[in-house]
């Protein structure tokens, strides 16, 4: 009677643990799909709010940037931080600056994960809509080149750019003569690769005669992320632009 009853007991432990090691199980899994719904989310909303990432298709900002270099952006700026002269800034097409480009086909499943990665930011597929320059001419502000020394000015101040790469033995940061007053609500950029970028100076046929609306920068890169052997902070020259507001009107 103690054997049977004794059994009876053992097997009903056993029934018992089957479904608590399942329910176990069920709530692990339901736990990692929270964690998973909410790193989604908050990688989607740093994407939106705060930073995101995008890498650079051309040679116009070297040597600052490479080609296929990984930048981060602070797209706090300009909405809640201003911009500043000298900063390299992200920006949409403002219209006839990029080529029209068909979008290559993708296989679904490749679709799928190119967008998802989008999504929250760890890739940027619409990087090749986007241009990347360094700011130098906001609303108001008059830009000349070039000064006898080959130098351009903003505002009547002469402006001493070690970011600028030129050609050996040429010392004109700029191949072409300009003189320009922004607009106001637009900004005047530039590559720092000057002779070999397509900015400012060389869309005066495009509709807004190679302005860039405020409204189209999408935010200011502020460190290159990849590769690891190029990381660096990206600064904005605050001492070559020293002297520029005073010299206003």
């Amino acid at each position: 009677m103690t054997d049977e009853t004794q059994s009876t007991a053992t097997t009903d432990d056993r029934g018992q643990q089957k479904p608590g090691r399942k329910r176990g199980v069920l709530l692990f899994l339901r736990d990692l799909l929270i964690i998973f719904i909410v790193a989604v989310l908050v990688s989607f909303l740093i994407k939106t709010f705060l930073i995101r990432s995008f890498f650079i298709p051309s040679q116009s900002m070297q040597q600052t940037l490479e080609i296929d270099d990984r930048i981060i952006v602070n797209e706090l700026v300009p909405d809640v931080v201003p911009l500043e002269r000298g900063d390299v800034v992200v920006f949409r097409d403002p219209g006839g600056w990029l080529p029209v480009r068909e979008e290559p086909q993708q296989p679904p499943l490749v679709a799928a994960v190119d967008w998802f990665l989008a999504f929250v930011g760890l890739s940027a597929p619409d990087s090749n809509d986007h241009l990347v320059k360094r700011l130098i001419g906001l609303p108001g502000d008059h830009v000349v080149c070039c000064n006898a020394l080959g130098q351009m000015s903003v505002n009547g101040v002469p402006l001493d750019e070690p970011y600028v790469a030129l050609p050996p033995g040429d010392t004109r940061v700029s191949r072409d003569d300009f003189d320009v007053t922004v607009p106001e609500g637009s900004l005047w950029v530039m590559g720092d690769n000057r002779y070999n970028s397509k900015d400012s100076r060389y869309n005066g046929d495009t509709p807004l005669k190679g302005f860039v609306p405020v409204d189209n920068v999408v935010g200011r890169a502020f460190v290159v992320s990849w590769p690891l052997s190029r990381w660096a902070w990206l600064g904005n020259y605050p001492e070559v632009f020293a002297g520029v507001d005073e010299g206003s009107g």
